[in-house]
């Protein structure tokens, strides 16, 4: 159910904050919302096959201790409806048309990797809708083996079934001890929520989803140096799913990106890396 954000409570955490929804673009869109009502809003939208339950609550709630903080799932996604767009630019149109529902008019935009692609988009279609951009584990159209993201992803989906592990060990984390600690941990934290959870995501959004990411992969490369706000790119520095020489890529083509590369981390590595990524976005939104 829709419910005005003058709900929240102060004490409100990540995994306690509820579900709502509103109605947006001809359909409903879930999305959570936690922390004050002052500030400039910053809005998180998250990865490939992920819902409400894949923000990590570390980060959600570090961003929420001086700021609202709303993150919103894509059309067709867990409890939202519709069916999931097939492009990027589809994906886009959507989230500006939840961002107005929602009263925001200036937000600060986060996005991780499907989301930093649509991020992109939101930026160069409506600048003047974002004040400071966040690209994490990311790519731009056109970059470096994003096309290639499902050949990837498979083998290494298959191999988490024969292990029985969440695929996301080996697709967002190293191999290394440090690695597979970061993984365990992650993945505990996306646990943490009992109550109120997010619907799952179906075969169906993961493969409409593949077929968005692939077309962004080859797609030709947009005017990403015309983004007139200030950026900050964070990735690991061994990401197998958006290579993170994307993550250099954007950092030199966008005018003044600052550019984090987390050791020894893979795609997760913002996840890997979540306190020293809290603190980094809080200081560079703040600014």
């Amino acid at each position: 159910m829709s419910q005005p954000a003058s709900h929240i409570r102060a004490t409100e955490t990540w995994i306690e904050t509820p579900t709502l929804t509103i109605e947006a673009a001809g359909t409903t869109f879930a999305y959570r919302r936690l922390g004050p009502a002052q500030g400039v809003p910053v809005v998180l939208l998250n990865h490939w096959v992920a819902n409400l339950d894949d923000f990590d609550p570390r980060i959600v709630d570090g961003l929420a201790r001086d700021r609202p903080v709303y993150a919103l799932d894509y059309r067709g996604v867990g409890k939202s409806g519709g069916d999931a767009p097939t492009t990027i630019a589809a994906m886009a149109e959507d989230m500006v048309a939840v961002i107005a529902r929602l009263g925001l008019d200036a937000i600060d935009l986060i996005g991780v990797s499907l989301g930093g692609f649509v991020a992109q988009q939101i930026t160069l279609t409506r600048p003047d809708l974002v004040r400071k951009l966040v690209l994490a584990g990311t790519g731009p159209a056109g970059g470096t083996g994003i096309a290639r993201v499902g050949a990837v992803a498979w083998p290494l989906m298959i191999k988490g079934l024969l292990t029985l592990k969440d695929p996301k060990t080996y697709l967002f984390f190293t191999s290394t001890a440090n690695g597979r600690q970061a993984a365990k941990a992650f993945l505990l934290r996306l646990k943490a929520r009992k109550i109120d959870r997010d619907a799952p995501i179906t075969p169906t959004v993961f493969l409409r989803q593949l077929k968005a990411i692939t077309a962004w992969g080859r797609q030709p490369a947009q005017d990403i140096g015309s983004i007139a706000r200030p950026v900050l790119v964070a990735n690991g520095d061994r990401d197998i799913m958006v290579p993170s020489e994307n993550s250099a890529d954007m950092a030199r083509r966008i005018p003044g990106a600052e550019l984090v590369l987390y050791p020894d981390a893979g795609h997760g590595g913002i996840f890997q890396y979540h306190e020293d990524f809290v603190q980094r976005v809080r200081a560079f939104l703040a600014a």
